[in-house]
């Protein structure tokens, strides 16, 4: 049953979605005139803004709502993308593909960032109020933007799938496994454990989970990043050997690991994606819930997100791991191999630090990518019974599987899965980007007329403004 996963996971990255993912990124950088670049100044103040001054009170018509801020869904989303994708799954593109695998990491991350900002712009424009916070995402915006119901329930169901039940045993399976290599733990314990933790703050709703991430996310980014550069900076001089050695094997020169050139390009796009999620379509729904004047915001503002996991936490991982050399041993994969790069640099503390790091990152993740089911389940059905059995599903017993399944199998049907929900979310952002493209304009024209806080009114957008819950 794994090696047919196996194959069909090939066949549909190898021909199919990494050439699709590219173009969508060239296509979108160009569209924006590359706004991943030449905005990022404006991504900083827009976060720390509403880091510092909390959510903004738009209308006493949103007074209602409990409102969650900028920084807050920021948090939520940089939750599910800094997780184990940065700890094990750049540790397995290495072991797997070679050092190459994190030069199209790097590239995948860069050309995203535009992917992310549109997809993320288009969940704020067509988000809709819900009882105590706005909802949207994906689902809402080809329900609205497209008008293609089947397709929105299609997405609504790949997505709980993909998050809230696959993609919490891989996080789960990577804690289990970094307390069994640090402490000896039975990963049934810690399966038990963990599922108790999710449970109760799942069952707490979004607010809970904004909270929690708001504090876990700086934590765990900052420590881990501290420590990742006292390590580079220990060892600066084999950082020109480093770079070298990831270029040289990008394009095949250098394959001493990984073998083909197709292996290192398919495993950094792969680990790549699931890790920044950038095309996913998953952030747009945490990104919906923030209350902001102008959509494009939290377009800003994801887009920053992908930067911040990719480019800073994953290269953390791939420089500690190529420095230590031990990503040429046959048997060290996923997060041990990470566990043992940090042993051999500061010894027996390190496997200790990155038990505790993944379970920072990982827990957050699992918390993250359970609201991202639980917003689409809330899309195509109000029945409380559902939700509740759902969030036993996700916290519980997807989580316990993940404590006791192989690498290789959660690893595998988190591929497939993620495969199919990008295809899905990429038709509809590549219909719906040109409502974005006329959002940013808009944004930087008020930007230009010196306007600090641009607002957005749905009679901006004539021909979709009956199809907006919001923005009056």
């Amino acid at each position: 049953m794994n090696e047919l996963i196996t194959h069909i996971n090939d066949a549909i990255w190898g021909y199919v979605l990494i050439g699709v993912l590219v173009a969508c990124g060239v296509w979108f950088t160009w569209k924006t005139k590359g706004v991943q670049f030449r905005m990022i100044g404006e991504m900083f103040r827009l976060l720390t803004d509403s880091a510092t001054s909390g959510t903004n009170k738009l209308s006493d018509k949103n007074e209602r709502h409990k409102h969650i801020s900028s920084f807050q869904a920021f948090a939520v989303s940089v939750a599910t993308r800094v997780g184990t994708g940065n700890l094990a799954g750049v540790a397995t593109a290495i072991a797997i593909g070679g050092p190459g695998a994190v030069f199209w990491m790097w590239i995948i991350a860069l050309l995203g960032s535009a992917t992310a900002f549109i997809e993320s712009t288009l969940g704020q424009l067509f988000k809709q109020r819900h009882k105590d916070s706005f909802i949207g995402g994906p689902a809402y915006y080809i329900l609205k933007g497209l008008h293609c119901k089947w397709m929105a329930y299609l997405f609504a169901i790949l997505i709980t799938i993909t998050f809230g039940l696959s993609y919490n045993s891989i996080q789960s399976n990577t804690i289990c496994g970094a307390m069994q290599e640090a402490f000896g733990w039975n990963p049934l314990v810690v399966g038990v454990v963990l599922s108790v933790m999710a449970l109760f703050i799942v069952f707490g709703g979004i607010h809970r989970i904004a909270n929690v991430s708001a504090v876990l996310v700086p934590l765990m980014a900052i420590g881990y990043f501290v420590l990742a550069i006292v390590i580079v900076m220990m060892n600066i001089h084999l950082i020109p050997h480093v770079m070298t050695v990831i270029v040289t094997s990008a394009f095949g020169f250098e394959q001493s690991v990984g073998g083909a050139l197709g292996a290192t390009i398919m495993n950094g796009v792969k680990r790549g994606l699931f890790s920044n999620e950038a095309g996913e379509g998953s952030a747009p729904n945490v990104a919906a819930t923030a209350t902001v004047s102008h959509p494009v915001k939290q377009g800003l503002i994801q887009a920053l997100g992908v930067f911040t996991d990719t480019l800073l936490v994953c290269s953390c991982t791939a420089f500690v791991i190529l420095i230590s050399g031990l990503y040429q041993t046959p048997e060290l994969n996923g997060i041990a191999l990470t566990q043992a790069a940090l042993n051999s640099e500061i010894g027996s503390v390190g496997p200790v630090f990155i038990a505790v790091a993944i379970f920072l990152f990982a827990f957050s993740s699992i918390i993250g990518n359970y609201y991202y089911g639980e917003a689409n389940i809330r899309f195509m059905t109000s029945n409380v019974t559902v939700l509740t059995v759902y969030r036993i599903f996700s916290a519980g017993v997807l989580v316990m599987f993940g404590a006791l399944a192989s690498l290789e199998i959660v690893w595998n049907l988190g591929d497939l899965c993620m495969a199919l929900l990008t295809a899905c979310n990429l038709v509809a952002i590549i219909a719906l980007g040109k409502y974005a493209f006329r959002l940013l304009d808009d944004y930087r024209q008020q930007k230009r007329d010196g306007i600090k806080e641009p607002t957005f009114h749905r009679s901006q957008l004539p021909e979709i403004e009956k199809d907006l819950d919001c923005w009056e």
